[in-house]
């Protein structure tokens, strides 16, 4: 699978009803996960941990609700670009040089859903996800 980049929306617990939206307008594959999938428990287990939208003309954008105990605060990003792949050398790499003075906010590990992920905010405020899977 070649690395490519892609949108990541990030919503006050809004997201199915967003990414539904967004398919009736734009067709494609929605795939949506859930907290309570992988393990969490309480009013927070329904809401969207992860959620993908394809289109058969190549579109593709994911997005998920704030994880619990977060806020948005006005002015701070409400979209992350993604880099996702299956070359974990390269994404390591680019996932070490965009966090050269910034902030790494997880670090770049298995996680429970299988995939090597981490996330940063990078020297200038843009926040990035990076998905090796």
């Amino acid at each position: 699978m070649p690395v490519q980049l892609s949108p990541y929306l990030h919503f006050d617990g809004t997201t199915r009803e967003a990414m539904t939206f967004y398919r009736s307008v734009l067709g494609g594959e929605l795939t949506i996960s859930t907290f309570g999938e992988y393990g969490m428990e309480g009013s927070a287990a329904d809401g969207v941990m992860h959620s993908m939208l394809r289109t058969e003309e190549g579109l593709m954008f994911m997005a998920s609700d704030l994880p619990p105990g977060t806020t948005l605060t006005p002015g701070d990003a409400t979209v992350s670009l993604t880099l996702s792949g299956d070359d974990e050398a390269r994404l390591r790499g680019w996932f070490e040089g965009l966090a050269e003075g910034g902030e790494v906010h997880v670090p770049l590990e298995k996680q429970m859903w299988g995939d090597v992920f981490g996330q940063l905010k990078d020297r200038y405020g843009v926040q990035w996800m990076v998905d090796v899977g």
